[in-house]
């Protein structure tokens, strides 16, 4: 008999999620930042997959258990946490996890030990190992998510933009990818500050900024910690418009920043203005599905970007694994391999956030067919434009 789905938090407590009755169960092993600086992540992305076990519970007749630890949004926690999934508990493939540098972390061991992660964080690059990638995300590729924000300075005839980011993976990501997409637009960014994400003020770098006096300000933040350059921004009458990525979409966010971010524009996948979509957009219906899979396994409506970007996650998984499974047995190396081969096989599936295609040559199967920009109004994102 199949057990009740647990809370996230309970989840982490328990550290585990058991489906009864399979033969050979596919095990799941997550990684996630259920406490910490990117526990506003974090959580999200345990609620997606809930949602996607609740609307997806098995693949070829095998039922997934899945096993959920908390890296306490430290990336060295994360790799300990993933070797040991993967050498303790023998899972199949690895989620996670919330933030890039405990993404990278996650993925440089299990790569190593040959087990493929699905993971919904962004991360520049992946290792191979025999000459293969192990790993994938869902989420856009940056180069898109903050290409089209460049083309909407450049629409507004921007000429200088401020920065101010982490000063990790994320925060090279975006100051390198919003540099390189810059500099054809006609476009400089005047500063490149940066903050760690556990600080809680950033003021030296919001003066730096001030100082000079750029039209635009792109943020390279995430979650809580991106209102906090915007906050100290308002405080110092800044005027000028205001830019950033998904990854600063959640209610936390838009609870702390409050009026300092009315304006805030930023790429999204389409889930976000999910109401506002015209009919015949192709991830509309998807979105829907993925909202009521949510009320089902979590008792809450979804408020946030990040759980269908997790959803998303468990929609490849299970593909795949349906592919997989009449190749080899879970809990095999074989299998292992089988459902990494056909995670990278993955064409135009349809999810929440964007059409999923994957090569060896990109871990990032997303294009700008589903991005669209939404903007920050009266602590609501509305459908800006596409």
């Amino acid at each position: 008999m199949r057990h009740k789905l647990l809370s996230p938090l309970a989840l982490a407590a328990a550290g585990w999620l058991s489906l009864a009755g399979a033969q050979a169960e596919i095990v799941v092993g997550v990684v996630q930042s259920q406490t910490g600086p990117v526990s506003s992540i974090g959580l999200p992305y345990v609620r997606g997959i809930q949602a996607g076990q609740a609307y997806v519970g098995e693949a070829a007749g095998e039922k997934f258990r899945i096993i959920v630890l908390d890296d306490a949004s430290d990336p060295s926690t994360a790799a300990k946490n993933t070797r040991k999934l993967i050498e303790e508990d023998k899972v199949d493939v690895v989620m996670g996890t919330a933030g890039a540098p405990a993404t990278a972390a996650l993925i440089a061991v299990a790569s190593e030990l040959k087990v493929p992660v699905i993971a919904p964080t962004p991360v520049p690059t992946v290792p191979k190992v025999d000459d293969k990638p192990w790993a994938i995300s869902t989420p856009q590729n940056p180069r898109d998510m903050f290409g089209i924000i460049v083309d909407e300075m450049k629409a507004q005839n921007i000429k200088t933009v401020g920065f101010i980011g982490f000063s990790d993976a994320w925060g090279d990501l975006v100051y390198n990818i919003s540099s390189k997409a810059a500099g054809p637009a006609g476009i400089s960014i005047v500063t490149n500050e940066r903050y760690a994400r556990s600080d809680t003020s950033v003021n030296a770098q919001v003066l730096k900024v001030m100082a000079a006096k750029p039209d635009a300000f792109l943020n390279g933040g995430s979650g809580t910690g991106g209102a906090l350059p915007l906050q100290g921004l308002a405080e110092r009458g800044f005027k000028g418009k205001l830019y950033g990525g998904p990854s600063l979409i959640n209610p936390d966010f838009v609870r702390l920043v409050g009026k300092a971010g009315e304006g805030l524009v930023v790429a999204a996948g389409p889930v976000v203005v999910l109401d506002q979509l015209p009919d015949g957009h192709p991830n509309k219906a998807m979105g829907f599905k993925f909202r009521e899979a949510h009320q089902k396994a979590t008792n809450e409506p979804a408020k946030d970007i990040f759980a269908p970007y997790s959803f998303d996650t468990w929609l490849i998984l299970a593909e795949a694994a349906k592919r997989a499974v009449p190749k080899a047995k879970p809990g095999t190396p074989e299998f292992r391999a089988a459902l990494r081969d056909e995670i990278y096989a993955t064409k135009e599936l349809v999810g929440t956030h964007g059409i999923y295609n994957y090569t060896s040559e990109s871990h990032f199967g997303t294009d700008r067919r589903s991005l669209v920009l939404v903007t920050l109004t009266n602590g609501e994102w509305n459908f800006y434009k596409q």
